[in-house]
């Protein structure tokens, strides 16, 4: 019997982890079938996308309105759930908790297998959802090395399959590969990252353009890089327009892979894509505008690491590059500390030799491969008939 799966992602990051994992699956099982709701790249691996949640951005939506929309949604998949020539062997969540979660809940009422692939980082705040995933997720695949004796010792089923990231990157030796003259001997090239969502961007840009001008004050021939996404592009071109110095800056969707190599330092969001960019060793400062209010009123009592950075919880919470999180009032500090870095190239230098190091340790292909399997073994066991008890 051909098997069903049902895939749930939120976001383009999600959306670019499922295809991977759809590619695998095709390599394990050439017969699967693959529906869910995510967007164009898991479409273009080989996906029924039964509704778009990630080009048109509907879970960029806040409050009420987001909440409607998942609402929806979990209707619609319920609804789906109760044909069965529509049931799915297993449904999969990936990333993106507060969609996911309502709809881990919802499978596992339907006895649908539920496998949560990228799970949230309850290890960081918020482990009062440790109950919810406990009782509405079968297995979670870990992607960060210590995640699975975290959610085990928890009473949690979780494996470590390794960090998508790497599958989606090209080789280590290619990405080590020299991309043209290098600050200090030409001008620097910053690399500004302000996220993948609109909030994110609306929230850091502003203030990270503040950073560049002061830089340009001080390095008049620098460059300033800005990968973006779709859903966001359009926010990053309108605010460029208002620069004085516009032909400084590039920016280009789905561009990171090309971009950030060619960077001296990066200006960074704090999240996932500190790991992207440590991949290609280049340095960076690490920050994540929010108000005094939201830190103070709710973040600071919610955060349970040290360390904020993504690259420096990885590192042992030290300070493995410099992070501005939570960053409000002046844009000084930053301003101050791209400065120095730039004044001293042996600082950038050190800090790319520690982010070769902490990838080398993290640095393996096989996890959207090691997912497809753990998923297939999930399948076989849901399909196999329990052993008939026999009468004494």
């Amino acid at each position: 019997m051909r098997r069903k799966v049902f895939i749930t992602v939120a976001e383009v990051s999600g959306d670019t982890h499922a295809a991977e994992l759809i590619r695998s699956f095709r390599q394990v099982d050439l017969e699967i079938q693959v529906d869910g709701i995510g967007g164009q790249r898991m479409a273009n691996a080989g996906a029924n996308i039964v509704y778009e949640s990630v080009g048109n951005a509907a879970m960029g939506w806040r409050g009420a309105l987001r909440a409607v929309e998942v609402i929806g949604l979990l209707r619609q998949t319920r609804k789906r759930y109760e044909d069965p020539n529509l049931r799915p062997d297993l449904h999969i969540c990936i990333d993106s908790s507060a969609m996911n979660l309502p709809f881990a809940k919802m499978a596992k009422s339907m006895h649908v297998p539920v496998l949560y692939y990228v799970a949230p980082q309850l290890w960081a705040s918020r482990e009062g959802r440790m109950k919810k995933l406990r009782a509405d997720v079968d297995r979670v695949a870990c992607i960060l090395p210590f995640e699975e004796q975290y959610y085990r010792q928890h009473g949690i089923d979780a494996t470590f399959v390794g960090h998508p990231l790497f599958d989606e990157l090209p080789d280590a030796r290619e990405r080590e590969t020299p991309v043209g003259p290098r600050f200090p001997d030409a001008p620097p090239v910053i690399g500004i990252v302000p996220g993948s969502r609109r909030s994110e961007v609306i929230a850091n840009l502003p203030h990270l353009l503040e950073v560049a001008d002061a830089v340009l004050a001080r390095f008049p021939a620098a460059r300033f890089l800005i990968p973006t996404t779709g859903t966001v592009d359009p926010i990053v071109a309108e605010m460029l327009s208002k620069q004085r110095d516009v032909d400084h800056f590039e920016h280009a969707i789905d561009s990171f892979d090309r971009l950030i190599p060619q960077c001296d330092l990066c200006l960074c969001k704090s999240g996932t894509s500190t790991l992207h960019v440590a991949a290609y060793a280049v340095p960076m400062i690490v920050v994540y505008r929010m108000s005094p209010l939201m830190w103070h009123g709710l973040a600071r009592w919610v955060v349970k690491t040290k360390k904020i950075a993504l690259v420096n919880i990885l590192a042992g919470n030290i300070d493995l590059v410099p992070e501005f999180v939570p960053w409000y009032g002046s844009n000084d500090s930053v301003i101050q500390c791209a400065l120095e870095l730039l004044r001293d190239p042996s600082k950038l230098t050190a800090q790319k030799q520690n982010l070769r190091d902490l990838i080398r340790g993290l640095d393996r292909r096989g996890a959207s491969m090691n997912t497809a399997k753990l998923a297939m073994e999930m399948m076989n066991r849901s399909a196999t008939p329990e052993p008939a008890q026999q009468s004494p």
